[in-house]
């Protein structure tokens, strides 16, 4: 989403001095003075001294989840593919930054974390790698960040955790890889092979394409290099790597070009090739895209399952016009075959209909009573939380929408029920669970069983870090599980003595007009962002808002809903008028294709399968359909009867750099 500038005037001013302070930062630290906040040594010195006072293994039983967390990582005990072991990650609330170096192991079966303590602890961190092989999980790298984010370090230690004892054992082995954190690590025989990362101390970025090679038979690293004339990666972070027989394969990636000139903005390349690598030779080899490969993204997570590949989430930023960017959290889910090489969609599979129609009546009449009474309850909420809004802060407003959209405890609203009735004249039916759109997850898979924990999204100009956990059976492909809904997590803003007062100032010289233009401003933002958090609600956003939107809004609030919804797929999207029979008829093989990748059916069963994939996009898409085109028409009108003259907005950072981790 794109930042409005701010008049000019006084806020020009303000500008100046804050460009002042990030001098004075920048040149703080280049000149070595750091607060207590920010010196990493002595935070990690006193870390260490708390870990020597611990003397033995502490298990604390049923404890509560973990606070909200990415960049943690998420492993399958290799001796219980029902139990998940999650350590580490980093939480940012608007003002500080905590590391975690905490253990916990959750049983999926009963429901319940243990919070895990023992003497010789690594230090905190996020970023880092983890692998399972036999009743041990090894760790390397990663990084910690100060608290103000003005010093980071990264790592270079190489660890091993006794799942049986729940011991910590560092691994002092020659030759380890150097300091790095955003690179991948994977498993391969008796064998961890380490790719790329990066190294960031803002005073100094560096981005590896080196290749490491641990043998867990003999305890000793090894560097692989690139012989004379063979095809090698470039070099990236935030990538991900998985093992399929005897290949691995690498998937995307970031790299950031810092230029010399201090004044030239870091140029960030979102990568999008995939390579093969033989084990037995060490040899790179590119893989060329077939099927309906994923969009260049960052942050995203991956995993195997038997002979697929799973893809879910990550961030694009998208200029919508110049100079604005919009970020575009994903909750896709895409498939790679390993065996073909064939990309494609991943579509959730509705429940087939029960052939007794006496049990199909009578569900339908408790679907109906079920739906009446959520209805109700959606609507008292719905009534709450807008005279709550009215006299709630800015934060208050974002935590009840977190509450409504992020934890999908709920399933709709009764708004939405009216529009869907109108528009496709059938019963309204709950929306389905899913996991909101994020970048820097953590994903594994258990047996047929994907888990998906954490990460972070933003709403606005907020990074909202989650903890919440969904599952999904893989080999179904039927729902999301949610097993823990997101709770909200804090979000502070820093604070500053010499903007308050500027912004005091501002009130009392803005006259009435600017004010309540201010006010039409933060309206039309907090529309965007509950856009880019809840898509299910854009019919009736755009049906109650249309007549408010400006051109360049109306422009941005089309390409974004574009991109979420994936309209730009033919094959996935309804052309204007198109009835459901001539949307299938000219789609069919594309949702055959894509049943038949879970299904396996044939003959009448595969046409039934791809028909009722179809049948869901299009009921899914045909109302927003409609009012985006009365909503184009419109633009299309203004701007035509009248020249833009709407002003230049600034840039706005987007996520890359933390989806490159």
């Amino acid at each position: 989403m794109g930042k409005k500038q701010k008049k000019p005037g006084k806020g020009k001013e303000k500008t100046e001095r804050k460009t002042a302070k990030g001098e004075e930062k920048r040149a703080r630290r280049e000149a070595g003075k750091v607060g207590e906040e920010d010196d990493i040594d002595a935070i990690l010195k006193n870390i260490q001294k708390e870990e020597a006072k611990k003397k033995e293994v502490h298990v604390e039983e049923n404890v509560p989840a973990p606070s909200p967390r990415s960049n943690g990582s998420l492993t399958i005990n290799p001796s219980k593919d029902t139990e998940l072991i999650l350590y580490g990650g980093e939480f940012y609330n608007g003002s500080k930054t905590f590391v975690y170096g905490d253990l916990y192991r959750y049983d999926v079966e009963k429901n319940e974390w243990k919070l895990v303590s023992s003497p010789n602890s690594p230090p905190p961190r996020s970023a880092h790698q983890t692998v399972a092989w036999k009743n041990n999980i090894y760790m390397f790298g990663g990084e910690f960040t100060s608290p103000n984010q003005e010093r980071f370090h990264h790592y270079k230690d190489f660890w091993t955790l006794d799942l049986k004892t729940n011991q910590w054992e560092q691994i002092l082995a020659k030759g380890c890889p150097s300091a790095r954190s955003g690179h991948r690590m994977v498993l391969y025989k008796h064998k961890i092979v380490l790719f790329g990362g990066f190294y960031d101390t803002l005073r100094e970025v560096r981005y590896y394409n080196d290749l490491h090679v641990f043998d867990l038979d003999n305890f000793k690293w090894e560097e692989i290099k690139p012989r004379p004339g063979c095809l090698w990666p470039s070099p990236r972070s935030g990538f991900q790597l998985v093992v399929y027989q005897d290949q691995i394969y690498m998937y995307g990636g970031y790299f950031k070009e810092v230029s010399s000139d201090k004044n030239a903005s870091e140029k960030g390349t979102v990568h999008a090739d995939m390579w093969s690598l033989d084990p037995r030779t060490w040899e790179w080899n590119k893989v060329k895209k077939t099927g309906m490969p994923p969009g260049p993204r960052a942050g995203f997570s991956m995993c195997v399952h038997k002979k697929r590949v799973v893809l879910f989430g990550g961030v694009v930023d998208m200029e919508v016009e110049a100079d604005v960017l919009m970020s575009m959290f994903m909750n896709e889910l895409y498939g790679f075959q390993l065996d073909n090489h064939r990309w494609y969609p991943l579509e959730l599979r509705k429940d087939k209909p029960a052939k007794n129609k006496t049990k199909d009546i009578k569900r339908k009449e408790t679907a109906n009573d079920s739906e009446s009474n959520i209805g109700n309850e959606d609507d008292d909420t719905m009534d709450c939380s807008e005279e709550a809004t009215d006299v709630q802060s800015e934060v208050g407003g974002v935590s009840n929408h977190l509450t409504k959209s992020l934890t999908l405890n709920k399933v709709g609203s009764s708004q939405n029920s009216d529009v869907m009735s109108d528009s496709t004249e059938q019963e309204a039916t709950p929306e389905a669970i899913k996991p909101i759109g994020r970048i820097n997850a953590s994903m594994a898979v258990g047996k047929d069983t994907l888990y998906l924990y954490g990460g972070m999204m933003e709403v606005k100009d907020r990074e909202i870090t989650l903890d919440d956990l969904y599952s999904l059976n893989l080999s179904k492909l039927d729902e999301w599980k949610c097993i823990i809904p997101s709770s909200e997590s804090e979000w502070l803003e820093m604070s500053d003595d010499d903007d308050e007062e500027d912004e005091d100032e501002d009130d009392e010289d803005d006259s009435a007009d600017d004010a309540m233009q201010t006010d039409e401003d933060e309206e039309e933002s907090d529309e965007e962002a509950e856009k880019n958090v809840a898509v299910s609600g854009a019919v009736a956003l755009l049906k109650g808002e249309r007549k408010k939107l400006r051109r360049k809004e109306k422009r941005a609030r089309i390409e974004q809903i574009r991109v979420i919804l994936g309209l730009s797929d033919s094959q996935r999207t309804p052309t204007p008028g198109e009835s459901l029979r001539d949307f299938y008829k000219r789609t069919n093989m594309y949702w055959q294709m894509a049943a038949y990748e879970h299904t396996q059916h044939t003959g009448k069963e595969l046409r039934k399968d791809g028909f009722d994939l179809a049948e869901t996009r299009f009921k899914e898409l045909k109302p927003i359909l409609d009012e985006l085109a009365v909503l184009e028409a419109e633009q299309k009108a203004e701007e035509e009867a009248s020249a833009s003259t709407s002003s230049k907005k600034d840039p706005k950072k987007g996520k890359q750099k933390s989806a490159g981790r």
